[in-house]
């Protein structure tokens, strides 16, 4: 009789085990990634991917233990794109986290759709001052930086320098208004002009005639990828260069500089991370990314690579247990990774509590041209629109 109740449990416990082992094989982890794959600002979301593979590729594949599949998403630079791309990753492809986003005005029109149906929204680029205010949202986090910030950072640095006029360019977007809405907060002299270009414009002999004309002491500027790199090339065949000091944010960097080359050397940035920041976490992301693939990875390489680890956080903490969000938030909540800038803080906003340096183009002992830090402008900054913000 003993051996035939043992042989009931056994059959039992095998019965067990065999019912439970679909919902283990269904337990898998997927996330939606839009950047900008195609275009000239192709090269900006080839950094992101290749980021987001290298965090795949140091959590073994599998985010937050689970396995995991991200599935990558081209915005093509349009909000609508990237609205469609979002929805169909949401609905067919059934992720439970959307990331990525490089512009902001695609960011504005993909958070509300993705948090509305229940997704964490993980920002590692765009950051617009409504996500950081009015319409900030449990369901959104950003492993960047609110747009106004980096741009406030110059202005300190232009304002302590006593610099006393300066003229001001951007396109004319979300992002280029928050910058310029950034620089002003902390700078106080004169603004000789406010001019804002076309979106994704080329040809900028006209407006650097105009200011040309206007004798600034010194010209800041916004204008990422390809818009930079025509920007800063026409600048210096202008003989600029060392006539009026040009100061940017996120315009000279890392995805720029290999074609910039020496028209970068000696440009003024304002950023939050430089890939020569000493941190461990940094320093093994650099290294592995340039052995994986060959250059040298930027800041957004860097908040896409912190994106992965954030939401491995998240998952772990729950123990896989994706149905559990309060959970998820909580953990994100307290930023506990290992970032690539080092330990931070959120805000209730959901938005960093960080550094910001002052980084200057320079050649290396191997005559590469890098980005370095010349000093901390900000410790543990805040953004400005926090206090809008209704979450506590």
């Amino acid at each position: 009789m003993f051996r035939n109740f043992t042989q009931v449990l056994v059959a039992g416990a095998i019965a067990a085990l065999f019912a439970c082992t679909p919902a283990i094989a269904q337990q898998k982890l997927k996330i939606g990634f839009i950047t900008t794959l195609s275009g000239p600002a192709g090269i900006i979301g080839k950094h992101m991917k290749d980021a987001v593979e290298l965090a795949l590729d140091h959590l073994h594949q599998k985010v937050g233990g689970l396995d995991t599949k991200v599935i990558f998403g081209d915005d093509q630079f349009k909000p609508d794109v990237g609205l469609q791309v979002a929805d169909k990753m949401v609905k067919d492809d059934k992720v439970q986290f959307v990331s990525g986003i490089i512009w902001s005005n695609v960011m504005l029109a993909v958070e509300p759709s993705v948090t509305e149906q229940g997704v964490f929204m993980i920002g590692t680029n765009a950051g617009p001052h409504e996500l950081a205010g009015s319409q900030c949202n449990p369901m959104f986090f950003t492993t960047s930086w609110q747009n106004d910030e980096t741009p406030e950072a110059m202005g300190k640095h232009l304002q302590d320098e006593g610099v006393n006029d300066v003229y001001l360019m951007a396109p004319n977007y979300a992002a280029g208004k928050d910058m310029l809405a950034g620089f002003k907060r902390y700078y106080k002299g004169r603004i000789v002009d406010e001019v804002y270009t076309k979106m994704g414009q080329q040809d900028y002999q006209a407006e650097i005639s105009q200011l040309r004309a206007k004798k600034p002491k010194a010209v800041f500027v916004f204008y990422p990828g390809g818009m930079g790199i025509q920007f800063v090339k026409q600048y210096v065949q202008a003989g600029l260069r060392d006539k009026i000091p040009l100061y940017s944010a996120f315009t000279v960097d890392e995805t720029t500089i290999p074609v910039l080359k020496n028209d970068a050397v000696g440009q003024w940035e304002t950023r939050y991370w430089s890939p020569d920041l000493k941190n461990a976490a940094n320093e093994k992301f650099v290294s592995d990314f340039r052995k994986k693939f060959g250059y040298m990875p930027s800041y957004y390489a860097a908040q896409s690579y912190d994106g992965i680890m954030l939401i491995d956080s998240a998952v772990r903490a729950v123990k896989g247990d994706l149905a559990n969000k309060k959970g998820m938030i909580a953990a994100m909540e307290r930023a506990d990774y290992a970032s690539t800038r080092g330990h931070y803080t959120y805000n209730v906003n959901h938005f960093p509590i960080e550094n910001f340096y002052l980084l200057r183009a320079v050649k290396d002992d191997k005559g590469e041209v890098v980005m370095r830090i010349q000093k901390t402008v900000f410790k543990d900054h805040k953004d400005a629109y926090y206090k809008e913000c209704k979450m506590k």
